[in-house]
């Protein structure tokens, strides 16, 4: 993949991945807006590929870029011929005939792709699953059914936003599904009926043993293919429901073996991430029973308080409470509990179920070389949508593809040996300098400003070249991390410390 090294994101920060694309309308050729997404999602080589065509940009008049409703318009005709003059040339291979790579299971139960909806707003009504399934998803984990009389809240969500106004961080308040339990099962067999081949995960939460038991029974006979049992709920804890029970090993034992009596389809038990390792419930799962796990689940937080009202978010009418944080921010903490899920030789034979902060088929793909054998995903669709799906298959296909590998399942934890649980494994004793590239620097001193107040004071700021003082580097890389312009890169050489 290219990406990094030709066209980034920030190149078309101002694109706002409009629904029925303008650009798209205008152009008689092509369909730029559906190239800007698979640039947006880290997909670009498919993009080239299927744009390759390009001697009607060369020469036209750029009518998409007329078209562009964002107010600063995005240049869209340079980004098509950085496509096919910087990208094109550098792809390795064709786009793959087809998607049998991507083909895996869950207990045994096929999925034509890893892609699952997980269990929330994306998947809580028939029409909602329905459109997903015709989008290209393999199944939904549908919104956590329950006895429970459901009344939500207004507002109920909240957000930690980017320079360029997209998501970084998501707060819901938002609770389980709020349709009957005669209702969801209508709904299941609709969508087994009509969507056959589609996977469906229950997503349950019961308030005693009897009802985790009943309640598993229930979606079985309906046409679940697998139960998911909700332990992570942040937004859930009266009378000891959701992270409350995820917290107690003791607790996710009995309610696992409970689910399990009653049901002979694969049962996963969805972990909390609000504890200081995952294992132990985990391990009590799987003496219950369970044959998964899936995690992780929303994590508690506040995501601002408002200066004037001094009310944290979401308000509602002047109170507020902690909720499920999720989104790209939360990746590096969900991946970290899968890696201690992936390394647990107790849990070899679990099936584990990864999600938090999944955006991007390379978001899914780091979760599946760190042992999740399949991808749950709502916070990045409940920003862009179902569509999403698109670049997540094509572009994790064409990964495995170009990589030489014939089965998304060969690469299940291969990325486990890399990981330790402390640093000191960590080799010491040489020195990784930076690269400048003087090409792509603009001379704005970001680096000069990061390395002398949050660094080693190793670069110098001359006529607005900067410059690496080797002697006081230690090669820490916060220059690489700050620069805007990505015009520093890693050497290849490496110095031994004297």
């Amino acid at each position: 993949m290219v990406f990094q090294k030709y066209i980034r994101r920030s190149d078309m920060i101002s694109c706002v991945l409009c629904q029925d694309a303008p650009c798209s309308n205008a152009c008689p050729e092509f369909e730029p807006g559906e190239a800007l997404r698979s640039i947006w999602f880290d997909n670009p080589d498919v993009a080239a590929l299927k744009y390759k065509e390009s001697s009607y940009c060369a020469t036209c008049n750029a009518p998409c870029e007329k078209a562009c409703i964002s107010k600063n318009i995005v240049p869209i005709k340079s980004i098509m011929k950085d496509l096919t003059e910087k990208v094109l040339p550098v792809t390795e291979i064709a786009i793959p005939d087809n998607e049998d790579r991507l083909k895996c299971d869950i207990g045994g139960v096929p999925l034509e792709n890893p892609f699952l909806l997980s269990s929330s707003v994306v998947a809580s009504t028939y029409d909602m699953c329905a459109r997903a399934f015709e989008a290209g998803w393999a199944g939904v984990c549908f919104k956590t059914i329950c006895s429970l009389d459901i009344h939500e809240a207004s507002p109920r969500f909240s957000a930690i936003t980017g320079d360029n106004g997209s998501i970084i961080g998501f707060k819901n308040i938002e609770q389980l599904s709020d349709h009957s339990v005669a209702e969801n099962m209508s709904i299941f067999r609709k969508l087994k009926e009509n969507y056959p081949t589609k996977f469906i995960l229950a997503s349950i939460m019961g308030q005693d043993e009897a009802e985790w038991e009943s309640l598993a029974k229930l979606c079985e006979e309906n046409g679940a293919d697998a139960i998911e049992l909700n332990f992570s709920c942040p937004n859930m804890m009266e009378d000891g429901l959701g992270s409350d029970i995820g917290q107690v090993p003791e607790l996710v034992e009995r309610f696992t073996r409970a689910a399990k009596r009653s049901t002979t389809i694969p049962v996963l038990a969805k972990l909390t991430p609000n504890v200081a390792t995952m294992s132990p419930a985990a391990e009590a799962a799987l003496r219950g029973g369970a044959d998964g796990i899936a995690a992780i689940n929303t994590i508690k937080s506040i995501t601002g308080v408002n200066p004037y009202t001094l009310v944290s978010q979401p308000a509602v009418r002047g109170r507020s409470a902690l909720g499920g944080y999720s989104g790209n921010a939360v990746k590096p903490i969900a991946l970290r509990f899968i890696s201690e899920l992936g390394q647990n030789p107790a849990l070899k034979e679990m099936h584990i179920s990864g999600m938090g902060g999944i955006e991007t088929w390379r978001d899914a793909l780091e979760f599946i070389l760190l042992g999740s054998g399949s991808i749950q995903i709502t916070t990045a669709v409940m920003q862009y949508g179902y569509r999403i799906i698109d670049d997540l298959k094509s572009g994790l296909n064409y990964y495995l593809a170009q990589m030489g590998i014939n089965s998304v399942k060969d690469i299940i934890g291969a990325g486990l040996d890399s990981v330790s649980e402390t640093t000191d494994v960590l080799e010491r004793d040489t020195i990784l300098f930076p690269k400048f590239n003087d090409e792509d620097c603009i001379g704005c001193g970001r680096c000069y400003i990061s390395c002398m107040d949050g660094g080693h004071q190793a670069i110098k700021f001359d006529n607005r070249i900067p410059k690496l003082d080797g002697s006081k580097c230690v090669g820490c890389h916060l220059c690489l991390l700050v620069c805007p312009q990505h015009a520093i890169s890693v050497s290849k050489k490496r110095i031994t410390r004297n």
